[in-house]
């Protein structure tokens, strides 16, 4: 029930934003997403557990390909763990499958640290992410990093938990 909650969150924020006259970036899905699938099962699939039909080459259909659009850091670290890895695979096997689509990568930080310190590991971060996608095949042109550092936490706390959720980099589909 929570994953329907926050996958229909999710949506009619992304659906708000794109309303607006300034562009911001979708807001990310937190972790706990499910296992990879096949990467062709995000072009027009229903969504059952919504209700909604997904559209080919967007961000709903790259999470339920690749099972998540989100990786995340150990504390102080950007090195891509065999978790990561995994996760960066199979949305480059859907990327390499949706050869129009672009994407940003955006770095994260926790609170802890100034600003410029979380910006440069979130860039950090970022860069790492779009390495190991690029290794993998996708194109450079096709990648973009963006560094959030820790302004843009998916968890309020401060306890290893939250910060925990707040070490990572996202990939953003992005038109």
């Amino acid at each position: 029930m929570r994953a329907k909650l926050i996958v229909a969150s999710t949506l009619a924020l992304s659906l708000s934003l794109t309303a607006c006259g300034r562009r911001q970036p979708p807001a990310t899905t937190p972790p706990a997403q499910t296992g990879p699938t096949d990467p062709a099962a995000g072009t027009g699939a229903t969504n059952d557990d919504v209700g909604l039909v997904e559209l080919p080459g967007s961000q709903a259909a790259m999470v339920a390909a690749a099972g998540s659009d989100t990786i995340y850091f150990g504390t102080d670290k950007s090195d891509v763990s065999a978790d990561a890895q995994a996760t960066l695979t199979a949305q480059a096997r859907w990327m390499l499958a949706n050869p129009n689509v672009r994407a940003s990568v955006e770095g994260h930080a926790d609170e802890r640290g100034t600003r410029e310190y979380n910006q440069a590991l979130g860039e950090r971060r970022a860069q790492a992410a779009k390495l190991f996608l690029m290794a993998q095949g996708v194109p450079e042109a096709r990648l973009l990093t963006i560094s959030w550092g820790k302004e843009r936490p998916v968890a309020n706390g401060t306890d290893e938990s939250a910060w925990a959720q707040n070490r990572r980099a996202v990939t953003v589909v992005v038109r």
